[in-house]
Parts: structure tokens; C-alpha cells; sequence
């Protein structure tokens, strides 16, 4: 999935439904793209299997099979969405934004806290119309906190979030990227909205006082 890696998602790739069934039950995930005509295991019975175990990550089905018949028995599996081949990018990738927005209860393509808002489709942010330059991993650790604010995110959830599963930790990397995250928030005027849980993680504040 190199279009997904080049915008800026982690991406970790299952070669056959038995390494892909293992991956979902045992990752964090925002969205599983699934093909359908796996070998081994197929997609149809990896979201059964899921679903039974009360894994409720948004699935986008991809198969090469268009009759009614099997985009329901797809669908009635506890799949969220269904696309066929052949399909362009663009779509995959507007799709799995849009799968992410439902799991986060967030309809909306923009975050707004306080005069903050958060463009999750061009992946900028501006305080106040003004535009804030950060890298693409600042940006991701924004969002994410942003997503879920007033939930406390765990080092090892944040961890995983912004890098592949085979990347070989350092124990500071996600101190150091909220530091700089919080300088960046201040220079802007942002002070204390993401707040440290000691021995934890950390969470951002609902609101900008």
C-alpha cells in the first residue's frame, strides 16, 4: 500500500489471511484495507472471525467480485465498506479517511479546538487563520491527540500510531516528539493543552481557555 505509506499512514502489510488475521487481532489499528480473495484464510471469514471477538475496526473490503450477491455477503460479515477492482487511489484513500472520521465519531474533515483547526484531508493545521509548518510526524501526534481529546493515550499507543510495528523503539522518541509539539503549540500562543500523565502517556485537553 505505497499510496497509503505516502500519506503519511503506517502501513503494515499481511501477504495471506493467516498473517493478516493475526495482525488485526493483535495490532492497533485505525482501519483494515482487506482483499477479499486471500489465500489461506479469505477476507469474508478474517472479518467474521473478527467481528465474533468484538474487533470492531472499520473494514474497507477490496475485491475483484461485483454482484450484488457478494458485496452483501461482504457487507453482512461486518464489513463498513465494499470497493471493487479496478479502483483509483484517489478513492481508496478517500475512503479510508472516511473510515477513520467514523471510528473517531468525527463526521467532519476538520478539527476545531478553541481558535485551532485541523485540516485532516490537506494535513495542515492554523491557529487563528495562521498557519502552523510542522513535520509529518508532529502532524500526526497532533491529530491523534486531537481525535481522541480528553482520553489519556498510552506511550506504546502513541508508539504505534505514528511508526511501522518492525521500527526499532527508543524509549524518549515519543517525549521528544511532544516536546516538540508543545513548542511549536506555544510559539502560536497555545500553552497546556497537552497535558502529561506521569508513568502513562498523555491527553489533550478538550479545550483553549
Amino acid at each position: 500500500m505505497q499510496a497509503l505509506a505516502e500519506q503519511e499512514f503506517v502501513v503494515d502489510v499481511a501477504l495471506d489471511g493467516h498473517d493478516g488475521l493475526w495482525q488485526a487481532q493483535s495490532g492497533e489499528h485505525d482501519v483494515i484495507v482487506l482483499d477479499i480473495m486471500l489465500p489461506k484464510v479469505d477476507g469474508i471469514e478474517i472479518v467474521r472471525q473478527l467481528r465474533r471477538k468484538a474487533i470492531t475496526v472499520p473494514v474497507l473490503l477490496l475485491t475483484a467480485l461485483d454482484a450484488v450477491e457478494d458485496r452483501v455477503a461482504g457487507l453482512d460479515s461486518g464489513a463498513d465498506d465494499y470497493l471493487v477492482k479496478p479502483f483509483s487511489m484517489v478513492e481508496l484513500l478517500a475512503r479510508v479517511r472516511a473510515l477513520v472520521r467514523r471510528r473517531f465519531n468525527d463526521a467532519s474533515a476538520s478539527i476545531s479546538i478553541g481558535t485551532m483547526t485541523i485540516d485532516t484531508i490537506a494535513r495542515s493545521v492554523a491557529v487563528a487563520g495562521q498557519p502552523i509548518t510542522l513535520t509529518a510526524g508532529e502532524y500526526k501526534l497532533l491529530e491523534l491527540l486531537a481525535r481522541r481529546r480528553g482520553q489519556i493515550i498510552t506511550r506504546t499507543e502513541i508508539w504505534n500510531s505514528l511508526y511501522d510495528m518492525n521500527s526499532e523503539s527508543a524509549s524518549n522518541v515519543v517525549d521528544v516528539y511532544i516536546g516538540y509539539l508543545r513548542r511549536k503549540l506555544r510559539e502560536v500562543g497555545i500553552d497546556e493543552l497537552i497535558e502529561t500523565r506521569r508513568g502513562i502517556g498523555y491527553v489533550m485537553r478538550e479545550s483553549i481557555e
